[in-house]
Protein backbone atom coordinates (compact mmCIF):
# COMPACT_ATOMS: atom_id res chain seq x y z
CA UNK A 1 0.00 0.00 0.00
CA UNK A 2 1.58 3.25 -0.64
CA UNK A 3 1.76 5.79 1.57
CA UNK A 4 -0.48 8.73 1.22
CA UNK A 5 0.75 12.44 1.38
CA UNK A 6 -0.76 15.00 2.74
CA UNK A 7 -0.48 18.54 1.68
CA UNK A 8 0.91 20.52 4.82
CA UNK A 9 1.55 23.84 4.34
CA UNK A 10 5.37 25.15 3.77
CA UNK A 11 6.73 26.82 6.49
CA UNK A 12 8.10 30.18 5.63
CA UNK A 13 11.67 31.13 6.09
CA UNK A 14 10.61 34.79 7.15
CA UNK A 15 9.45 35.45 11.00
CA UNK A 16 5.43 35.59 11.55
CA UNK A 17 4.25 38.79 12.10
CA UNK A 18 3.34 39.00 15.34
CA UNK A 19 -0.26 38.69 16.57
CA UNK A 20 -2.45 41.79 18.30
CA UNK A 21 -2.60 40.55 21.36
CA UNK A 22 -6.12 40.95 22.81
CA UNK A 23 -6.87 42.30 26.09
CA UNK A 24 -9.58 41.10 28.79
CA UNK A 25 -12.39 43.77 28.96
CA UNK A 26 -12.74 44.29 32.36
CA UNK A 27 -16.49 44.35 33.97
CA UNK A 28 -17.12 48.18 34.48
CA UNK A 29 -19.02 49.00 37.42
CA UNK A 30 -22.17 49.31 35.82
CA UNK A 31 -21.98 45.95 34.27
CA UNK A 32 -21.33 44.78 38.00
CA UNK A 33 -23.93 45.99 39.50
CA UNK A 34 -26.44 44.43 36.24
CA UNK A 35 -25.22 41.15 36.56
CA UNK A 36 -23.75 40.50 39.47
CA UNK A 37 -26.70 38.81 40.93
CA UNK A 38 -26.71 36.52 37.78
CA UNK A 39 -23.41 35.43 37.92
CA UNK A 40 -23.57 35.30 41.81
CA UNK A 41 -26.60 32.71 41.52
CA UNK A 42 -25.66 30.98 38.68
CA UNK A 43 -22.42 30.09 40.81
CA UNK A 44 -24.51 29.29 43.88
CA UNK A 45 -26.45 26.83 41.87
CA UNK A 46 -23.75 24.99 40.25
CA UNK A 47 -22.19 24.60 43.80
CA UNK A 48 -25.38 23.14 45.02
CA UNK A 49 -25.47 21.11 42.16
CA UNK A 50 -22.31 19.48 42.29
CA UNK A 51 -22.18 18.98 46.36
CA UNK A 52 -26.07 17.90 46.28
CA UNK A 53 -24.75 14.51 43.93
CA UNK A 54 -21.42 13.70 44.62
CA UNK A 55 -21.23 14.13 48.17
CA UNK A 56 -21.18 10.43 50.20
CA UNK A 57 -23.66 10.11 52.62
CA UNK A 58 -23.50 11.65 55.67
CA UNK A 59 -22.15 9.58 58.68
CA UNK A 60 -22.91 11.99 61.12
CA UNK A 61 -24.41 11.26 64.92
CA UNK A 62 -28.44 10.85 64.80
CA UNK A 63 -30.16 12.71 67.30
CA UNK A 64 -31.06 10.11 70.84
CA UNK A 65 -34.27 7.84 69.80
CA UNK A 66 -33.82 8.09 65.98
CA UNK A 67 -35.21 5.07 64.35
CA UNK A 68 -32.37 3.40 61.75
CA UNK A 69 -34.96 3.05 59.56
CA UNK A 70 -38.83 3.78 58.97
CA UNK A 71 -40.87 1.06 57.17
CA UNK A 72 -43.73 2.53 54.96
CA UNK A 73 -46.77 1.32 53.62
CA UNK A 74 -49.96 2.09 52.22
CA UNK A 75 -52.83 0.64 53.11
CA UNK A 76 -56.28 0.30 50.61
CA UNK A 77 -59.18 1.18 53.17
CA UNK A 78 -61.18 -0.89 51.25
CA UNK A 79 -60.22 -3.75 51.95
CA UNK A 80 -60.72 -5.69 55.56
CA UNK A 81 -60.02 -4.44 58.78
CA UNK A 82 -58.14 -7.67 59.99
CA UNK A 83 -56.27 -7.60 56.41
CA UNK A 84 -55.32 -4.35 57.31
CA UNK A 85 -54.65 -5.22 60.77
CA UNK A 86 -52.09 -8.14 59.85
CA UNK A 87 -50.46 -6.02 57.68
CA UNK A 88 -49.26 -3.25 60.20
CA UNK A 89 -48.85 -6.04 62.78
CA UNK A 90 -46.35 -7.64 60.21
CA UNK A 91 -44.02 -4.62 59.82
CA UNK A 92 -44.26 -3.16 63.44
CA UNK A 93 -42.88 -7.05 64.63
CA UNK A 94 -39.64 -6.56 62.36
CA UNK A 95 -39.36 -2.57 63.70
CA UNK A 96 -39.55 -3.99 67.12
CA UNK A 97 -36.88 -5.96 66.80
CA UNK A 98 -34.66 -3.73 65.08
CA UNK A 99 -34.79 -0.24 66.25
CA UNK A 100 -37.29 0.99 63.80
CA UNK A 101 -40.40 2.88 63.53
CA UNK A 102 -43.37 2.65 60.62
CA UNK A 103 -45.77 4.97 59.03
CA UNK A 104 -49.04 3.85 57.41
CA UNK A 105 -51.39 6.31 55.70
CA UNK A 106 -54.00 4.95 53.50
CA UNK A 107 -53.85 5.54 50.01
CA UNK A 108 -56.77 8.34 49.78
CA UNK A 109 -55.15 9.88 52.30
CA UNK A 110 -53.53 12.61 49.75
CA UNK A 111 -54.66 14.75 46.86
CA UNK A 112 -54.01 12.74 43.75
CA UNK A 113 -55.08 14.41 40.38
CA UNK A 114 -58.64 13.37 39.29
CA UNK A 115 -58.55 9.98 37.23
CA UNK A 116 -54.85 9.04 39.12
CA UNK A 117 -55.02 5.20 40.05
CA UNK A 118 -54.61 5.41 43.98
CA UNK A 119 -51.02 3.25 44.06
CA UNK A 120 -49.65 6.75 43.38
CA UNK A 121 -49.92 7.89 46.70
CA UNK A 122 -46.72 5.81 47.65
CA UNK A 123 -45.10 8.93 46.56
CA UNK A 124 -46.89 11.43 49.28
CA UNK A 125 -46.54 9.03 51.78
CA UNK A 126 -42.70 8.73 51.17
CA UNK A 127 -42.40 12.32 51.62
CA UNK A 128 -45.23 12.33 54.70
CA UNK A 129 -42.92 9.32 56.14
CA UNK A 130 -39.44 11.79 55.97
CA UNK A 131 -41.10 14.58 56.94
CA UNK A 132 -42.43 12.83 60.29
CA UNK A 133 -39.20 11.28 60.67
CA UNK A 134 -36.31 13.68 59.33
CA UNK A 135 -33.52 12.46 61.00
CA UNK A 136 -33.96 8.56 59.76
CA UNK A 137 -31.40 7.46 57.77
CA UNK A 138 -33.03 5.09 55.84
CA UNK A 139 -37.14 4.40 54.59
CA UNK A 140 -38.19 0.84 53.49
CA UNK A 141 -41.03 1.15 51.18
CA UNK A 142 -43.22 -2.11 51.29
CA UNK A 143 -46.28 -2.52 49.35
CA UNK A 144 -49.40 -4.18 50.76
CA UNK A 145 -49.01 -6.90 48.95
CA UNK A 146 -46.27 -7.78 50.46
CA UNK A 147 -45.11 -9.82 54.09
CA UNK A 148 -41.43 -9.80 55.52
CA UNK A 149 -40.96 -13.54 56.35
CA UNK A 150 -37.82 -13.41 58.08
CA UNK A 151 -37.66 -11.03 60.19
CA UNK A 152 -34.50 -11.47 62.03
CA UNK A 153 -31.55 -9.67 60.31
CA UNK A 154 -31.59 -5.87 60.28
CA UNK A 155 -31.29 -3.95 56.95
CA UNK A 156 -27.63 -2.51 58.02
CA UNK A 157 -26.19 -5.80 57.60
CA UNK A 158 -28.49 -7.57 54.82
CA UNK A 159 -27.95 -4.45 52.64
CA UNK A 160 -26.51 -1.45 53.91
CA UNK A 161 -23.37 -1.67 55.04
CA UNK A 162 -21.52 0.19 52.34
CA UNK A 163 -18.95 -2.93 51.26
CA UNK A 164 -22.04 -5.22 51.31
CA UNK A 165 -23.83 -3.24 48.61
CA UNK A 166 -21.03 -2.89 46.59
CA UNK A 167 -21.20 -6.88 46.64
CA UNK A 168 -24.56 -7.09 45.76
CA UNK A 169 -25.25 -4.70 43.08
CA UNK A 170 -26.12 -5.82 39.75
CA UNK A 171 -23.90 -3.44 37.12
CA UNK A 172 -24.16 -3.28 33.59
CA UNK A 173 -27.51 -4.02 33.21
CA UNK A 174 -30.65 -2.99 31.27
CA UNK A 175 -32.78 -1.08 34.16
CA UNK A 176 -35.40 -2.48 31.67
CA UNK A 177 -34.97 -5.87 30.80
CA UNK A 178 -34.30 -6.81 28.05
CA UNK A 179 -32.57 -4.68 26.12
CA UNK A 180 -33.03 -1.01 27.12
CA UNK A 181 -29.60 1.18 26.14
CA UNK A 182 -29.50 2.55 29.72
CA UNK A 183 -27.78 0.47 31.79
CA UNK A 184 -26.64 0.78 35.61
CA UNK A 185 -23.39 2.29 36.66
CA UNK A 186 -20.35 0.06 36.90
CA UNK A 187 -18.10 2.54 38.98
CA UNK A 188 -20.55 3.59 41.77
CA UNK A 189 -19.32 3.13 45.49
CA UNK A 190 -21.73 1.91 48.16
CA UNK A 191 -21.79 4.70 50.64
CA UNK A 192 -22.98 7.01 47.72
CA UNK A 193 -25.97 5.17 46.62
CA UNK A 194 -29.40 6.77 48.12
CA UNK A 195 -31.80 4.60 46.05
CA UNK A 196 -32.08 0.36 46.60
CA UNK A 197 -34.25 -1.96 44.62
CA UNK A 198 -34.98 -4.78 42.27
CA UNK A 199 -35.66 -5.75 38.77
CA UNK A 200 -38.13 -8.41 37.16
CA UNK A 201 -38.69 -9.88 33.82
CA UNK A 202 -40.57 -6.88 32.83
CA UNK A 203 -38.85 -3.84 34.94
CA UNK A 204 -38.18 -2.27 38.13
CA UNK A 205 -40.42 -3.67 40.78
CA UNK A 206 -40.99 -0.89 42.69
CA UNK A 207 -43.10 -3.29 45.67
CA UNK A 208 -39.83 -2.95 47.79
CA UNK A 209 -37.19 -0.66 47.71
CA UNK A 210 -34.90 1.37 50.38
CA UNK A 211 -34.14 5.19 49.40
CA UNK A 212 -31.95 6.97 51.92
CA UNK A 213 -33.35 10.15 53.04
CA UNK A 214 -32.26 14.02 52.58
CA UNK A 215 -31.96 16.51 50.14
CA UNK A 216 -31.28 13.87 47.24
CA UNK A 217 -34.43 12.24 48.13
CA UNK A 218 -36.36 15.44 48.01
CA UNK A 219 -35.80 15.93 44.82
CA UNK A 220 -36.15 12.25 43.74
CA UNK A 221 -39.59 11.99 44.90
CA UNK A 222 -40.96 15.43 43.58
CA UNK A 223 -39.40 14.18 40.01
CA UNK A 224 -41.33 11.33 40.30
CA UNK A 225 -44.32 13.37 41.41
CA UNK A 226 -44.45 15.60 38.61
CA UNK A 227 -47.67 16.68 37.12
CA UNK A 228 -46.37 15.80 34.31
CA UNK A 229 -45.69 12.47 34.39
CA UNK A 230 -48.74 11.99 36.20
CA UNK A 231 -50.83 13.05 33.33
CA UNK A 232 -48.85 10.89 31.07
CA UNK A 233 -50.92 8.02 31.79
CA UNK A 234 -48.35 5.05 31.55
CA UNK A 235 -49.64 1.84 31.69
CA UNK A 236 -48.39 0.65 35.04
CA UNK A 237 -48.81 3.97 36.25
CA UNK A 238 -46.17 5.25 38.85
CA UNK A 239 -44.09 2.17 38.45
CA UNK A 240 -43.69 2.93 34.35
CA UNK A 241 -42.84 6.88 35.52
CA UNK A 242 -40.06 5.56 37.57
CA UNK A 243 -38.68 3.83 35.15
CA UNK A 244 -39.02 6.69 33.45
CA UNK A 245 -37.53 9.14 35.35
CA UNK A 246 -34.30 6.21 35.98
CA UNK A 247 -33.62 5.87 32.46
CA UNK A 248 -33.22 9.74 31.39
CA UNK A 249 -32.21 11.60 34.42
CA UNK A 250 -28.25 10.86 35.18
CA UNK A 251 -28.73 11.95 38.68
CA UNK A 252 -31.10 9.14 39.19
CA UNK A 253 -29.39 6.53 37.87
CA UNK A 254 -26.10 7.48 39.55
CA UNK A 255 -27.87 7.02 42.62
CA UNK A 256 -29.10 3.60 41.96
CA UNK A 257 -28.17 0.39 43.18
CA UNK A 258 -30.43 -2.76 41.22
CA UNK A 259 -29.95 -5.87 43.79
CA UNK A 260 -30.94 -9.33 43.10
CA UNK A 261 -34.74 -9.92 43.49
CA UNK A 262 -34.67 -12.62 46.02
CA UNK A 263 -32.86 -10.54 48.74
CA UNK A 264 -35.85 -8.51 49.00
CA UNK A 265 -38.71 -8.44 46.85
CA UNK A 266 -39.22 -12.51 46.13
CA UNK A 267 -42.85 -13.14 43.90
CA UNK A 268 -45.00 -15.77 45.00
CA UNK A 269 -46.96 -17.05 41.62
CA UNK A 270 -46.77 -16.83 38.12
CA UNK A 271 -42.53 -17.95 37.87
CA UNK A 272 -42.64 -17.24 33.77
CA UNK A 273 -43.33 -13.68 34.14
CA UNK A 274 -40.11 -13.10 36.81
CA UNK A 275 -36.49 -13.73 36.27
CA UNK A 276 -37.23 -17.65 37.10
CA UNK A 277 -36.37 -19.10 40.04
CA UNK A 278 -33.52 -15.94 40.74
CA UNK A 279 -37.23 -14.47 41.88
CA UNK A 280 -39.85 -17.22 42.85
CA UNK A 281 -39.96 -16.89 46.81
CA UNK A 282 -38.60 -19.52 48.50
CA UNK A 283 -38.83 -20.42 52.68
CA UNK A 284 -36.00 -18.74 54.49
CA UNK A 285 -36.14 -15.53 52.01
CA UNK A 286 -36.70 -11.50 53.15
CA UNK A 287 -39.75 -10.90 51.96
CA UNK A 288 -42.45 -12.43 49.72
CA UNK A 289 -44.94 -9.98 47.64
CA UNK A 290 -47.97 -11.05 45.89
CA UNK A 291 -46.96 -8.61 43.12
CA UNK A 292 -49.98 -6.65 41.33
CA UNK A 293 -52.74 -8.90 43.14
CA UNK A 294 -54.20 -4.99 43.86
CA UNK A 295 -54.34 -4.01 40.36
CA UNK A 296 -55.35 -7.35 38.67
CA UNK A 297 -59.59 -7.37 38.76
CA UNK A 298 -59.18 -11.26 38.24
CA UNK A 299 -57.23 -11.57 41.68
CA UNK A 300 -58.02 -11.08 45.40
CA UNK A 301 -55.14 -10.00 47.49
CA UNK A 302 -56.54 -10.95 50.71
CA UNK A 303 -57.15 -14.33 50.11
CA UNK A 304 -53.98 -15.08 47.68
CA UNK A 305 -51.97 -13.77 51.00
CA UNK A 306 -54.15 -15.20 53.99
CA UNK A 307 -51.94 -18.98 53.62
CA UNK A 308 -48.79 -16.90 53.64
CA UNK A 309 -50.04 -14.73 56.80
CA UNK A 310 -50.69 -17.94 58.72
CA UNK A 311 -47.62 -19.20 58.12
CA UNK A 312 -46.11 -15.89 59.36
CA UNK A 313 -47.95 -15.79 62.57
CA UNK A 314 -46.53 -19.38 63.48
CA UNK A 315 -43.67 -18.76 62.45
CA UNK A 316 -43.80 -15.52 65.25
CA UNK A 317 -45.52 -17.61 67.88
CA UNK A 318 -43.09 -20.30 67.85
CA UNK A 319 -39.92 -17.98 68.46
CA UNK A 320 -42.57 -16.55 71.55
CA UNK A 321 -43.02 -19.88 72.67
Amino acid sequence: MSNVQFPYPRKSSLPAEPKPTRSIPSLRPRDIKRYGAYIVGGGTLIFFLVWLFSRPASTGQLPPGTPGAVIVTTLDPSTSASFRENIVANRKDYAARHGYATFFANTTDYNLMAGMPQSWSTVPALRHAMTTWPHAPWLFYLASSALIMSPHEPLSSKLLEPRKLESLMIVDRPVVPPDSVIRTMSHLQGDHIDFILTQDKDGLAGGSFLLRTGEWAKFFLDAWFDPLYRSYNFQKAENHALEHIVQWHGTILNKLALVPQRLMNSYTRDPAAINGDDGVYQEGDFVVNFASCAKDAKRNCEAEMEPMMTRWRELRDQERR
